[in-house]
């Protein structure tokens, strides 16, 4: 559920998303394909991990430490 939320967090600013897209070279439709699949969540998640000001911020939005959203990609 983490991931699905930092998902969204990441999709609710458009730059952010296109950064995502442009760094794990995924498309909206595999985005939407993999919203069950443990890799595409990962990805999202290793995203998060590779910029800290990101990663506190979706940490923060989503009301949960930044740690806690690092040991849900380790769960992935």
């Amino acid at each position: 559920m983490l991931a699905l939320g930092a998902l969204g967090w990441v999709l609710g600013d458009g730059d952010r998303a296109g950064r995502l897209l442009a760094l794990t070279g995924l498309t909206p439709e595999a985005l939407r394909g993999g919203l069950g699949d443990p890799a595409v969540l990962g990805a999202v998640l290793d995203f998060l991990g590779q910029y800290e000001p990101d990663l506190v911020a979706a940490a923060a939005h989503l009301q949960v430490e930044p740690a806690q959203l690092m040991a849900a990609r380790e769960k992935l």
